[in-house]
């Protein structure tokens, strides 16, 4: 499974949320893809009440080459899943690729929480 964004920031926010790293541990050579997918619709949901439960008969039965699904960190916000095992995934592909640099903000305590600390 490719897990991917429907927008930089987005996939930005994804990493930082997923990814428990301090910035200093974050690689200086991450890149931000951007990938082109097959011109077939896409399935897509609305959140299901068992989400993982229909990702996963999705893969398993190849119901197609990508998934469309509302992120959980953004209201109106899409990730996408891209099925490499499915046959017309093979037509998606790289077609951009630039350097990446998290803003450090993102590290930072929130207002009052080093008193906390």
């Amino acid at each position: 499974m490719v897990y991917l964004a429907e927008h930089p920031a987005l996939a930005a926010l994804e990493v930082r949320v997923h990814l428990d790293l301090p910035l200093e541990l974050i690689p200086d050579d991450y890149v931000l893809m951007r990938i082109t997918v097959p011109e077939a619709p896409f399935d897509s949901f609305d959140a299901p009440p068992n989400t993982a439960k229909y990702g996963d008969a999705w893969l398993s039965e190849a119901r197609g080459p990508a998934l469309r699904v509302p992120s959980v960190l953004v209201p109106h916000a899409w990730n996408i899943l891209l099925n490499p095992r499915h046959p017309d995934a093979a037509q998606s592909f790289v077609s951009e690729v630039e350097l990446f640099r998290f803003d450090p903000r993102l590290w930072q305590p929130l207002a009052g929480e080093e008193a906390k600390a």
